[in-house]
Formats: C-alpha cells, sequence, structure tokens
C-alpha cells in the first residue's frame, strides 16, 4: 500500500474518532457540508477527493488537523482486497452482485440497450423502510446509462 493510501486511512479513522467524541451523526454532518449522505461517508473515509472547501468545513466541525484535512482532498487509489471483503456487510454487497449482477446487467440491456450504468455519475441512497418480519435497508442506485460507442 502506497503512503498515500495510508494518509487517506489515517484521516478516516480520526473523522470516525471525531464523529464520536463530538457525539455527531452522519447525517448531521452530511447536512452541514450540504452533502448527500452516502457521498459525505464515503468521501470522508476516503473513497472521494474532497474539495478545499469542504475539508476546511469537516476540519472545522470536527477539530481535525491540518493533515487530516489535507488527507481528505487527495485523490484516493479505489482498490479492494480481501480483507474488505471479509467484513458481513460488505459481503453481503459482494454476494448480491454475484447473484443479481448477471440479470441486472441482462436487465438493462434489454431496456437501454448495449451500454454500462456509470458508478461515476450516480447518486446512492439508503433508506429504512418498516416491515412486520423487520425492518428493511432500501439502497437506491440512480447512474446515469452510458450507451457503448463503436
Amino acid at each position: 500500500m502506497s503512503a498515500w493510501n495510508e494518509s487517506k486511512e489515517r484521516a478516516a479513522i480520526t473523522v470516525r474518532r471525531r464523529l464520536a467524541e463530538t457525539g455527531s451523526s452522519w447525517q448531521q454532518l452530511a447536512e452541514q457540508l450540504d452533502r448527500p449522505l452516502l457521498w459525505t461517508i464515503a468521501a470522508l473515509l476516503g473513497s472521494h477527493p474532497v474539495p478545499a472547501p469542504l475539508a476546511a468545513r469537516a476540519g472545522e466541525l470536527l477539530g481535525l488537523d491540518d493533515a487530516t484535512v489535507a488527507a481528505l482532498q487527495e485523490q484516493p487509489y479505489r482498490l479492494t482486497g480481501d480483507t474488505l471483503k471479509a467484513d458481513p456487510t460488505i459481503y453481503r454487497f459482494s454476494e448480491l452482485i454475484a447473484v443479481y449482477g448477471p440479470a441486472l446487467k441482462e436487465a438493462i440491456h434489454e431496456e437501454f440497450g448495449d451500454g454500462i450504468m456509470s458508478a461515476i455519475n450516480c447518486n446512492v441512497t439508503l433508506e429504512r423502510r418498516p416491515h412486520p418480519d423487520g425492518d428493511r435497508v432500501v439502497v437506491t442506485i440512480d447512474g446515469k446509462f452510458l450507451p457503448y460507442q463503436w
């Protein structure tokens, strides 16, 4: 792993710690930054570069040091490994894609034609829906369709 990813990992640890110490929630932080919840979490945990003004604002809200604010602004390496997939929640998403990925691909091609759903130009939301058998997790991925250009 490069020193670049290490600085983002240290920043994520610091952000999580400061979030707990301040008694804030991710939702409150997202609202204060005027950004979507899941983007805020992903960005502050190192998956996106945070624009300088937003990184500075997050630094103010959480009492982050200059090195952490600078690390939030770095461009990440978007790599995953087996240790990431070992987390039960993340593994279930991998499992979901393994089971439903081919069906989603077929359905997208049938509905839109030859192309893909963008993972860059997309919105991801998470909701809780009450259900008699136990609350449901509703994840919505709203991605732009990108047709293949031949």
